[in-house]
């Protein structure tokens, strides 16, 4: 939910929420049941809680964590927002269900396996392998906490509001004066008097106060300690013995900090992601599916979303973005088709070079190997220029493949479009 918001508050670009193409963005996203467990080890405090992915472990988990509860929380474990309003494609409405402690095997059992679909999945959905089992607390008041990174204030910032557990973005359109935001000073760290601007901007009404400020404390530790680039609590709750705590738990990681992160990096759930993109980053290309019926390889960001553009210009849509970089070894060349021949959806391939650092001779020859190892049914349009490319033309021209040459993108791109739509 903060991703839209944090668009509106602290104009920061996080990732396209509600748009359902796959996307590859540069965070690690854990699922709630680990951001929980990361919480509590730093203070904070969260509900009892198990993890489980079978109705056998649920049984057991009931007779030995929850033997004296008669109601308990079943929450999907999926990495998408929208859950509870979500339904599977079995035809169970809601991924997140309150229910008696004798029904808990029954839910668990119809949610494990199954695919749910929210407004964040798409209407391919994902599949739930884990059911969060956890406590029912009685909550006072649900509020909204968040932090981010805001590149205004080059640091992160903390939005707070009095209201939760609802839509973020509705509040902020319609109640903009109930959020507040608080940027902190990354060098000099929180402050006892930012932790109670949040805490005033939450307004708790029977917890204590001066605690309250200690778990915004931690929960800015955390979110330094931990490298995250998002960690959103909503709802952040009252509970009726008066204690403040993070009812849900989405957090996010940066990617570059992986190698000091290694038991974080380590909880990356690879069955949520697309396969495409999980085989892209393997080979260290830069992927992103998206859902149209032409591949493209690319070296270049830049070059890579001109040729989307151009793509569309001519009336065709893109099938991914694919970033070979300026460095690729024949082998990723090999790679990056394998993962554009994997989609069904693609009509035509489009590779658009333009040798600087690149070398048209090393994509050729990738795309000769490529043609070796994968059986290639659909057309294969190729634009080169710059570093190398009489000797890239003369390997394609003697490798005896049927190939659609291009003298310059918008032919590529022209050819493509025909190729891919005839």
């Amino acid at each position: 939910m903060v991703r839209g918001l944090v668009n509106k508050l602290v104009s920061r670009s996080l990732s396209v929420a509600g748009k359902w193409q796959h996307h590859q963005l540069r965070r690690l996203n854990i699922h709630e049941y680990q951001g929980a467990e990361l919480m509590s080890k730093h203070g904070i405090n969260v509900p009892r809680g198990v993890a489980v992915s079978s109705v056998e472990e649920a049984r057991k988990v009931i007779k030995d964590v929850f033997p004296n509860e008669k109601e308990l929380v079943v929450k999907s474990q999926i990495l998408a927002g929208g859950r509870g309003l979500g339904t599977f494609k079995s035809g169970l409405k809601g991924g997140v269900h309150i229910v008696k402690t004798d029904q808990v095997e029954d839910i668990a059992g119809k949610m494990l396996g199954q695919i749910l679909v929210t407004k964040q999945t798409g209407p391919q959905g994902k599949i739930v392998n884990k059911v969060y089992l956890c406590e029912k607390l009685a909550l006072v008041n649900e509020m909204y906490f968040a932090i981010t990174l805001d590149r205004t204030t080059a640091g992160p910032i903390i939005i707070a509001c009095r209201k939760g557990g609802t839509s973020i973005e509705d509040l902020a359109e319609k109640f903009p004066d109930m959020i507040v935001k608080v940027p902190v000073d990354v060098f000099e760290g929180i402050t006892d008097e930012d932790a109670a601007k949040v805490v005033d901007g939450l307004a708790p009404k029977v917890a204590d106060r001066n605690k309250s400020i200690e778990q915004v404390k931690n929960l800015y530790k955390l979110f330094v300690d931990r490298d995250c680039t998002l960690l959103e609590i909503n709802p952040i709750a009252e509970t009726s013995d008066n204690q403040l705590v993070a009812a849900d738990a989405k957090l996010n990681f940066d990617d570059n900090a992986a190698y000091r992160q290694k038991d974080i990096f380590a909880l990356r759930d690879t069955t949520q992601e697309d396969p495409r993109e999980v085989a892209a980053a393997k080979a260290d290309l830069n992927y992103i599916g998206l859902d149209g019926e032409i591949g493209c390889m690319v070296n270049g960001a830049g070059l890579a979303m001109a040729t989307m553009d151009i793509i569309k210009l001519h009336g065709g849509t893109p099938a991914n973005f694919l970033d070979v970089g300026g460095n690729a070894s024949e082998g990723q060349v090999v790679e990056a088709f394998k993962i554009l021949t994997a989609d069904d959806k693609v009509k035509a391939i489009l590779v658009n070079i333009f040798g600087g650092i690149m070398k048209c001779d090393v994509i050729a020859s990738g795309i000769v190997n490529a043609a070796k190892q994968v059986a290639l049914k659909v057309p294969v349009i190729v634009r080169l220029e710059g570093t190398n490319v009489d000797q890239g033309k003369r390997i394609l021209k003697e490798s005896g493949m049927t190939l659609i040459t291009a003298e310059d993108l918008d032919d590529a791109a022209q050819k493509a479009v025909k190729a891919a739509y005839k």
